[in-house]
């Protein structure tokens, strides 16, 4: 993308041409020459993300190690909730492909989890939650909660469809 910026030359110059007219030049009418308009270019803005780029590691120090240490279904007044019980290294770790690998044991454990609204929920958890309540013991995740998308997700503190009567 391109702009042009108006230099002060310019501007100074369809202010006064009309006082100047006539001043140093013989035909009333000539306008005077302005200077060439700098032009500057802007880069595009960059995408949102929880981490800077620059801080992302390019190494998974928890490759070999599980990220959840397990899950538990339970069944309260709401419905159905379960409960995702992060390991060390699943509260640590931010490479970028984790979160796909920590899903991933999450669904092994708990097939019934494998749904684009739990999906949600639980990505908010790993990309926010863990970072504001980072000893928080479960991650709740529940099947009755609407799927809003990540965004909504996110906006409603990972609870879209109300507040978390367990604490979420």
């Amino acid at each position: 993308m391109r702009l042009r910026i108006l230099g002060f030359g310019v501007v100074a110059s369809a202010i006064l041409m009309p006082m100047t007219a006539g001043c140093g030049s013989d035909d009333p009418a000539e306008p005077i020459a302005a200077p060439p308009s700098p032009t500057i270019t802007v880069a595009p803005a960059p995408t949102s993300s929880p981490t800077p780029a620059a801080a992302l590691p390019t190494v998974d120090m928890y490759a070999d190690v599980p990220l959840i240490d397990h899950t538990e279904w339970i069944d309260d007044a709401d419905g159905r909730r379960l409960y995702v019980y992060p390991t060390a290294a699943g509260r640590a770790d931010t490479f970028p492909a984790a979160l796909d690998r920590a899903w991933g044991e999450v669904v092994a454990a708990s097939p019934d989890a494998d749904s684009p609204g739990m999906y949600d929920q639980f990505r908010c958890h790993w990309e926010w939650a863990r970072l504001v309540k980072p000893n928080k013991p479960s991650w709740n995740l529940e099947p009755w909660r609407p799927a809003v998308g990540y965004e909504a997700t996110v906006q409603a503190l990972c609870n879209p469809g109300g507040p978390d009567p367990a604490g979420g």
